[in-house]
């Protein structure tokens, strides 16, 4: 993760926990006046818009405070959804057995785009099963990771 992401998690984990909710991960996206910092929230009873709503207030009084972004941006505060996105070895490691999709900076096996099955998380590293070939991959090799929601 990158340092700017790691500083807001680290500011943002208390006063997200202080409502009740987990900070699943964040995303910021930089992309000049249209830049995009997404705050994912969890909670065992599920997130309904109204979380959504106070999280965001007090998320937005916290980096109105902190300043910690000096461009302008637009907050988006959700939930992880059905195809939550995967920030750490602990949730990868909450999803053995299932499907995921990640993207990579650095390519393995010949691609930065794979779709496979977690077979295992041990440290910073992750097994995950492609076409029953067994790839070990650096989580920080990962760009992005999602789970493929099953309906």
């Amino acid at each position: 993760m990158a340092t700017i992401e790691n500083r807001l998690e680290e500011m943002l984990k208390s006063p997200v926990e202080a409502l009740g909710h987990t900070l699943w991960g964040l995303e910021y996206v930089q992309a000049g006046k249209h830049s995009i910092l997404r705050v994912y929230i969890d909670n065992e009873k599920g997130i309904f818009i109204e979380d959504c709503a106070e999280t965001s207030r007090q998320v937005s009084a916290v980096l109105d405070v902190e300043d910690p972004i000096s461009t302008e941006y637009t907050l988006e505060v959700s939930s992880p959804g059905v195809d939550r996105p995967l920030f750490k070895a602990a949730q990868y490691a909450a999803y053995i057995g299932e499907a995921v999709k990640i993207q990579l900076t650095m390519p393995v096996a010949g691609s930065r785009n794979l779709k496979g099955t977690v077979t295992g998380v041990e440290g910073q590293m992750l097994t995950l099963t492609v076409d029953g070939n067994e790839l070990i991959i650096a989580l920080d090799n990962i760009r992005k990771g999602n789970l493929i929601a099953k309906f």
